[in-house]
């Protein structure tokens, strides 16, 4: 069949030949962001294969995929649900019941309906690679902004996860051996057992090529998920308020100070408040957003999908959607109502003090630490293959590469985890920042400039001009309320700003940058 013949071989809307999702009209050099619109319908022309395409580009982007269904589900559930879901408690403490829930349908909707306009821009674009996408929209600013909110989030995810061993490991093993308390054991010591559970658990893992593999470990990870709701929604029945004054006054002496400063009635602490403004509740927002973070894993997880099309990912998005949204709500409103003011940023923690040790909560720090460690592998994937785009595009794999990459983003994550001292400034700073890249603005912006098949004048286009206008304005607004709290000086004086702030405020000024350059034609 010659290329004539090609061009006029009709196509189904959602056919599963893996080829028939990359419809384009003609090979545009890769160092020059689309202007021009499309020569011809690309919805009814098959993805032409560059003549001079190597093998490595043609095994990666264009071969069918081999991952069920079933197995997708589990991974795309996985790379969602996480570290994320123990601060989610603290969010619905510090915004109340109904504007939670409020944020979270609207976090959850725009997640996946920025999922669907990444696919969209995927099979318009050419490309299963977010790098490659950002290229031909916006040329290498569009890649390096791809890349680096690819890395950062993803990185900032895997120390939330690794951040959860270092401090629920050291009590598993203290519960196990009988201690009631260290003597300064190495083997108590959250760094050192960081680092191992890196190098003999998530490591091996990492070194995996293909995600199909990691189904099934991604399936028991959401297994102990599930087991560590459970148990949050029964302690809800057991757990008596207000708490008993011994726990109280060991763990939450500056929320009982708070609380006797303004004559708050035992009542008053344990009736559920609906909306609730204060200075953490910028805090919620970011929390959301970074715990439905998966879409630097989309793509990869579409690239293997077996009977791959578009329809068919998002039914897997649209599952996996469903079961972590109810998951979520359920996990933050059953930890809301059993500690309500007093739940702290980490819920495992807050636990961990009110009620000491015993047998089932050593078995649920052990399911959230086997969860969260297995999300580790899972998570990589789409940093090494930024790092790979970036640095390495058009190059054969390599084994010594690939191991290489490998041990730099563990090294780096575990020397975070090691000096950033609270899990909330993980999610907050990520959330504002790279998490509000990957799910509100860079598929929005990828959507508008390489979908050129509708004009900006359609119905859609304009939905989406003005919810990514409104998300910028919303994002950097609470962002900035954020880094305030955080103690980033914005036209005040106060004490001087931690690092992370810092670097917070250049990634708003990124922000705003992206959004001019999408004002302009």
């Amino acid at each position: 069949m010659n290329q004539e013949e090609v061009l006029n071989v009709a196509l189904d809307e959602d056919s599963s030949n893996s080829n028939d999702d990359f419809n384009y009209s003609e090979y545009q050099p890769k160092n020059h962001p689309i202007k021009s619109h499309y020569d011809m319908d690309v919805e009814n022309v098959h993805f032409l294969l560059e003549p001079t395409m190597s093998k490595k580009k043609c095994e990666t982007e264009y071969l069918p995929g081999t991952t069920s269904f079933g197995m997708s589900v589990f991974n795309l559930s996985n790379a969602i649900v996480g570290s994320g879901i123990l601060g989610l408690s603290y969010a619905m403490a510090n915004t109340g019941i109904a504007l939670f829930m409020i944020l979270l349908v609207f976090v959850t909707i725009f997640s996946l309906y920025s999922i669907h306009l990444l696919l969209k821009t995927a099979n318009e674009g050419g490309s299963l690679l977010y790098e490659q996408l950002g290229l031909k929209a916006f040329g290498i600013p569009g890649k390096l902004a791809a890349s680096g909110s690819i890395t950062l989030q993803n990185i900032g995810a895997m120390s939330s996860y690794l951040y959860i061993v270092k401090y629920e490991l050291p009590l598993v093993i203290k519960e196990l051996l009988g201690l009631t308390q260290g003597n300064g054991e190495w083997y108590l010591n959250g760094d050192y057992l960081v680092i191992m559970v890196s190098l003999f658990i998530i490591f091996p893992l990492s070194l995996l090529r293909n995600l199909g593999y990691l189904g099934y470990t991604s399936g028991f990870s959401l297994m102990c998920m599930v087991f560590f709701l459970i148990v949050v929604i029964y302690k809800k029945f057991e757990i008596p308020c207000p708490l008993e004054y011994e726990a109280m006054n060991m763990t939450l002496n500056a929320t009982l100070d708070q609380l006797s400063s303004h004559n708050v009635t035992d009542d008053e602490m344990c009736k559920p408040k609906y909306f609730v403004f204060n200075s953490q509740t910028v805090y919620a927002v970011p929390i959301l957003t970074f715990s439905f973070v998966c879409h630097p894993a989309v793509l990869p997880i579409y690239q293997e999908l077996k009977g791959r099309s578009r329809k068919r990912m998002m039914n897997v998005s649209n599952v996996s959607f469903f079961a972590m949204f109810v998951m979520y709500l359920l996990a933050a409103l059953f930890g809301y109502l059993t500690f309500y003011s007093n739940v702290e940023s980490e819920l495992l923690h807050t636990y961990s003090k009110v009620m000491g040790a015993g047998v089932i909560f050593v078995v649920v720090r052990f399911a959230v630490l086997m969860a969260v460690t297995l999300t580790v592998p899972i998570v990589i994937f789409p940093i090494r293959s930024s790092l790979n785009e970036l640095f390495c595009s058009g190059k054969d794999f390599t084994w010594m590469r690939h191991i290489l990459i490998t041990v730099l983003i563990l090294g780096l994550t575990n020397v975070l985890v090691i000096f950033v001292p609270t899990i909330r400034d993980i999610f907050g700073f990520i959330g504002a920042s790279a998490a509000s890249m990957l799910v509100f603005i860079l598929p929005s912006a990828f959507y508008i400039r390489l979908v050129k098949k509708e004009s900006m004048k359609s119905v859609q286009k304009i939905v989406v001009c003005i919810s990514l206008r409104a998300c910028r304005k919303f994002i950097i607004t609470a962002g900035m309320d954020l880094l305030e709290a955080l103690g980033c000086d914005l036209n005040i004086t106060p004490a001087p700003p931690p690092k992370i702030a810092e670097i917070g405020c250049w990634v708003s000024s990124r922000l705003w940058a992206l959004g001019d350059c999408l004002d302009s034609p």
